[in-house]
């Protein structure tokens, strides 16, 4: 008789980032399989649209880095572990992840772990904090930028030979990432809403306010590209929210009024279904400062069929086919960005039509979210086949 498989995934809160969505894909995938989900989290903007009928969901205080709590999410994992008979507890964060090695530890079940980031260390101490993800029977690197980056600072780590380390892209929902999908009506309010003019050209920035995700190196190159008088008009639009990084948002604002650009760079907080961002867009940009682990906005704008151009570091050298799929610029350098927006700007519309096309085939072949949920269900199959 087949061993049923029973997953548990723990997350430190259930948002729109690219971890985030990812478990709750593939939690959602398993039941289709005939297998039994489970997540623990903290809470999240995407709880609300899990199915509660397909996967289970326990609230613990798992996103606190507090000793305590660990230790005390250890031991509520432990007795679910026991009491839903759980055989695999995948973890995608590093405090949840030293509560789910204990856990697992006890009860003697297999634990998964994937690196989601580079996590930057500037201490031994850190280091050793961010080794826990290394430490699981499986550990799934979301890209070989990934791969190498865990292989050249954490290889001492895997100090068991049964350790594995393997590469699983990331997936996107290109369903729902689908131009064809979006309703005109939905564009229309979204651009009434935020007094967007679709009579210009738009440029996009999504991603939350944080210093390395580059709104400033955007914000200089759209001033670069306002001094220009031989372009079309334009529209910037930085889409995220500051996430209680107030202080980051008033050096935005407050750069956007030194530059005169208020009447050129809008801010949006949110947007509660990205693919009508997209949709509004003629290009979107990911400005990163340090290396995406996997470039998630990247894939998203050509799943849409949207020119990307991104930073020319870190995952985003995987997921974009450079000059067929998208475009990069070198990292930090508001010239170069401002003149690859410019190159895009004038091109003409059957070749952006062309790469449009290209990118979304690009994603379809390589990072859609059956493939990334199928590979890990493989790698489930595999674990609980060595445990018996």
């Amino acid at each position: 008789m087949k061993k049923k498989i029973k997953v548990l995934q723990v997350i430190p809160k259930l948002g729109y980032g690219g971890a985030e969505t990812g478990c709750y894909d593939l939690a959602h995938y398993l039941p289709e399989q005939g297998c039994k989900s489970y997540i623990a989290t903290s809470g999240g903007e995407l709880l609300k649209f899990v199915n509660k009928k397909k996967v289970k969901v326990f609230r613990l205080p798992v996103h606190s880095k507090n000793p305590i709590l660990i230790l005390l999410n250890a031991v509520i994992i432990s007795f679910i572990i026991v009491v839903y008979n759980i055989n695999i507890v995948h973890v995608r964060s590093r405090a949840p992840a030293w509560s789910c090695l204990l856990a697992t530890k006890l009860t003697f079940k297999k634990l998964v772990s994937t690196f989601h980031g580079t996590y930057n260390f500037n201490s031994k101490i850190k280091k050793y904090y961010n080794s826990i993800m290394v430490r699981s029977d499986l550990v799934i690197a979301g890209s070989n930028f990934i791969f190498s980056h865990i292989n050249e600072n954490y290889g001492k780590f895997f100090l068991k030979k049964e350790r594995k380390l393997l590469v699983i892209f990331r997936g996107i929902n290109t369903n729902y990432f689908n131009p064809q999908k979006i309703l005109p009506i939905k564009l229309d309010k979204f651009s009434k809403q935020h007094n967007i003019d679709r009579n210009k050209f738009i440029i996009l920035l999504p991603g939350r306010l944080t210093y390395w995700k580059g709104q400033k190196i955007f914000i200089e190159a759209i001033k670069l590209l306002n001094e220009k008088t031989d372009i079309i008009p334009f529209e910037a639009i930085i889409l995220g929210n500051e996430q209680g990084r107030n202080v980051y948002k008033k050096q935005l604002v407050d750069l956007v009024l030194k530059h005169r650009l208020n009447k050129v760079i809008k801010f949006i907080d949110h947007c509660e279904e990205m693919p009508i961002a997209y949709g509004i867009s003629n290009l979107v940009c990911s400005c990163s400062y340090e290396p995406e682990a996997f470039g998630r906005v990247a894939v998203e704008a050509q799943s849409m069929q949207i020119p990307i151009i991104a930073s020319d570091i870190g995952g985003s050298k995987e997921t974009i086919i450079k000059d067929k799929t998208g475009f990069l610029y070198k990292n930090k350098d508001s010239n170069d960005l401002a003149n690859s927006i410019v190159t895009v700007m004038q091109k003409k519309y059957d070749t952006l039509r062309t790469l449009g096309i290209e990118g979304r085939k690009n994603v379809l072949k390589r990072f859609d979210v059956d493939k990334m949920c199928q590979t890990t269900f493989t790698e489930y199959k595999k674990l609980i086949k060595l445990s018996e």
